[in-house]
Formats: structure tokens, sequence, C-alpha cells
């Protein structure tokens, strides 16, 4: 079967385009993620993809346009997380439903299931969603148990590995606790004396 892989990341995406090939089907990527900020954040995680297409034979079309107009209209910034997080993950997902409709490919996948982070069950519902509205299935693969493993694999390829999902409320969640320390000066660099 043709299988549209929505790829968030090059990490993410080793184990399940890997075992979507060992399982027979030909696996296509499919890099479209408005969601991550800052730009610079975007273009380390496109790179990192493009890198391991270097050492992975995954062709990928990518969606390179940086496309934050089109995340800030679909989301409901000001909604709790998992609002946010469920209107997110419908914009991706909507947009690779509608690719393999349009190229005829006959399921498609995320690799946002490999991550031990996403609400599985609003993806799996919302990818059902999609699937239905256009024509084509969807497979819900749990890929957890891979995640590791890929992401072993990803640090050995010296990939870029990124610390949180995307969005802006992502990077504060993952670091607001941080902020006290850095802020105070606590901690190991602290404890340098400053040179004149």
């Amino acid at each position: 079967m043709r299988v549209l892989l929505h790829v968030c990341c090059a990490a993410c995406a080793i184990e399940p385009a890997e075992e979507l090939a060992r399982n027979g089907h030909r696996v296509h990527g499919f890099f479209s993620n408005p969601n991550i900020h800052p730009f610079i954040e975007f273009r380390r995680r496109l790179k990192a993809l493009k890198v391991l297409q270097e050492r992975l034979p995954l062709p990928v079309t990518y969606q390179e346009d940086y496309g934050l107009p089109d995340w800030l209209a679909a989301v409901r910034w000001a909604a709790p997380a998992a609002e946010r997080c469920a209107d997110c993950y419908r914009l991706r997902l909507a947009r690779t439903a509608e690719t393999a409709a349009r190229g005829g490919y006959e399921a498609f996948a995320t690799t946002l299931l490999s991550s031990t982070h996403q609400d599985h069950s609003v993806i799996r519902a919302i990818g059902e969603e999609c699937a239905r509205t256009h024509g084509v299935a969807f497979l819900a693969q749990d890929w957890r148990p891979l995640a590791e493993r890929g992401h072993e694999r990803a640090r050995r390829m010296r990939l870029y590995l990124q610390n949180y999902c995307g969005c802006v409320f992502s990077e504060w969640e993952r670091f607001r606790d941080t902020a006290l320390h850095v802020y105070r000066g606590q901690g190991p660099a602290a404890d340098t004396p400053e040179v004149s």
C-alpha cells in the first residue's frame, strides 16, 4: 500500500518509516509543520530531515514555507493546552490526508504517534476524522515502543534533536521551570568567578 507519512521531525521518522517499509508499504514522507516556532527552529528540523534522507531511502515532500499565519489562524491559542494541541493536530493531519488523497495514496500516518508526549487518543480520533473527510485510510500505529531506538539512532547519526514539541507554548511549558534559576544566576555557572 502507498502510505504518506506525516513527519514531525527526523528522529521520530526513522523507526516508523522503516517499520512501514518492513510491512510491505511504499512510504513517502510529508513535512508540513507550521507549528514549529521560532523560524530558526523550523529550519533546523527541516534541515535535519534532509540530512536523514542522505542516510535513509525515504522520499519526502516538503512544505518549506514557514506557515506561521496558517497556524495562528487554525489554533485557538488562548484556549487550554489540550484544545490548542487538538487544533494543531487537526491542521497537520488534514493537510496530510488532503495531500494523500490528491496524490493517490491509499493511506496516511503520522510520526506524532511515536511520541510519548503526544495525546494518542486525540491524534487517532482526528486522524480518523480526516480520513473520512478525504476518503483515504488512516494508519493509527502506536510507535512509542520504537521511539527510544529511533532517537538513539538519530544521536548516532548526529541529527538535530529538539527538546520541545514545536510551538511557542510547548517551548514555554518545557522551559518555564528552569527560568527561575537562569535569571537568578543559580546553578554551576553562578559559582564561577567573573573574568576581568
